[in-house]
């Protein structure tokens, strides 16, 4: 997992605190990083990025 990467894409999308599911799917198809390594960055994040509005449970 390329966390820096996410990081910055993070960043310039103003994610601080929480990523609702669709801005999850529209960072992994921009900046092509896998859904799981996002889910997996949010839950390790210090502190902790929230997912938001997940219908599908794709993240956890």
């Amino acid at each position: 997992m390329d966390t820096e990467k996410i990081r910055k894409a993070f960043e310039a999308n103003g994610i601080t605190t929480e990523i609702t599911c669709p801005q999850a799917f529209k960072i992994s198809e921009e900046y092509d990083i896998p859904k799981m390594h996002i889910a997996r960055y949010c839950n390790t994040a210090d502190p902790k990025i929230k997912i938001r509005g997940c219908q599908l449970g794709c993240f956890r």
